[in-house]
């Protein structure tokens, strides 16, 4: 049931025991009584005038007056007469007899009912007396965030989720994620990229749900400085995260590992682009079952070629071809043997890209179930061209 629903029927309770106990007169009781039975029925507007007749008995004490003004209340909400409930339910809470508990549901109902108004400041105003009382806190946060974005305040939208968000963390708790959302769309509205995207990477950590993934790698590649040589590695984490999802990105992908001279994870994707459905179909069916055929050719011959190219290797002054050779072993399973050729080509050094050889030193790890190891990897990845943020994102795939 609706909370505003509860504090409803809470008020016309009171009302109806307070009938019941006589501390009414029976020209004022009756017709109250009246009107509290109408209300289970679902007919407020018959309550409501019930109401009046007890409103128009003359010499009414302050007891009597309380129980006609919660009964009003009752009904005119109830009736869609929001005017006449918000005079009511302020009435109640100014005669000084209401419990906390009582106007904690006095105070909540307002904070709706000058929503229906669009007065967001008596709303925001009510909402919040409400919370101090004890009222619901949960609802009364949706809907205070509700009125700060009718209102344009996405500032304290952010403030309050922030707060919600740091309380949780201090307690030793994960957010709420609805606070961590509330907090991301704030910043978004408000122009704060970067703090959007450090919002984002806390809701994949606490609930790493695709659609969370989806976004956040959406993003990476539209980041200023970020260098198109990680392209591949950015697709390495989509497909990690379950967020490769179309046709064109298999395709994608297929080709720049072919490119990079990974030809076993080139026939691993395509492949698994195949199985899935994505590919094989429509105009494209031919030109994917040759790049499928392409990779199945390279990689049949892959582990002698690497075996090959890892002799020169050794002899390179840079570490480049060590890194490349050892990335595509872990491919092909020889995971030990990889993550110890990597390790032996940044030793060498003079590396082109040394923050994406450690990047990949971290997913040859990962690849391997080392995952300890590949985390305290990837924490070594620095640089502003992107592989820092890959690299941060991994941990939290993993």
């Amino acid at each position: 049931m609706h909370p505003v629903v509860r504090a409803l029927s809470a008020f016309a309770l009171v009302a109806t025991l307070q009938v019941g106990h006589a501390q009414v007169r029976p020209e004022v009781g009756k017709p109250l009584q009246e009107a509290a039975n109408l209300l289970k029925a679902n007919r407020a507007k018959e309550a409501l005038a019930k109401v009046r007749e007890a409103e128009a008995v003359a010499n009414k004490s302050p007891a009597e007056q309380l129980t006609i003004d919660r009964m009003r209340a009752a009904a005119a909400s109830r009736a869609g007469e929001t005017q006449v409930a918000i005079r009511s339910f302020e009435a109640t809470l100014a005669s000084g007899r209401l419990s906390q508990a009582e106007q904690a549901q006095a105070a909540e109902q307002l904070a709706y009912l000058y929503s229906q108004t669009k007065d967001w400041n008596k709303t925001r105003e009510w909402a919040t007396k409400a919370k101090q009382l004890g009222g619901n806190a949960a609802d009364l946060d949706k809907l205070l965030t509700f009125v700060n974005a009718q209102s344009g305040d996405f500032a304290q939208i952010a403030k309050d989720a922030q707060a919600a968000i740091e309380a949780a963390e201090k307690a030793g708790r994960p957010p709420e994620e609805a606070d961590l959302l509330r907090l991301a769309d704030a910043l978004r509205r408000s122009g704060n990229a970067a703090g959007q995207s450090a919002v984002l990477e806390k809701l994949i950590t606490h609930y790493p749900k695709k659609d969370y993934w989806a976004i956040v790698l959406g993003r990476v590649q539209s980041r200023p400085g970020f260098s198109p040589r990680l392209s591949l590695d950015v697709m390495r984490l989509k497909r990690e995260t379950k967020t490769l999802e179309t046709a064109e990105e298999y395709v994608e992908m297929t080709q720049l590992a072919l490119q990079d001279g990974q030809a076993a994870e080139a026939k691993a994707i395509i492949e698994e682009g195949f199985a899935r459905g994505l590919l094989g179909k429509g105009a494209e069916a031919e030109r994917q079952k040759r790049l499928q055929a392409l990779a199945t050719q390279r990689a049949t011959s892959a582990a002698a070629d690497l075996a090959e190219a890892e002799k020169t290797a050794v002899d390179d002054k840079s570490g480049d071809a060590l890194v490349r050779i050892g990335l595509a072993l872990s491919a092909l399973g020889q995971h030990d043997r990889a993550a110890s050729l990597i390790q032996q080509g940044i030793k060498k050094g003079q590396l082109r890209n040394p923050q994406q050889a450690q990047l990949h030193l971290g997913i040859a790890l990962a690849r391997a179930g080392q995952k300890d190891r590949a985390v305290q990897a990837w924490r070594q990845v620095g640089g502003n061209d992107g592989a820092a943020e890959l690299a941060r994102l991994w941990s939290r795939a993993i």
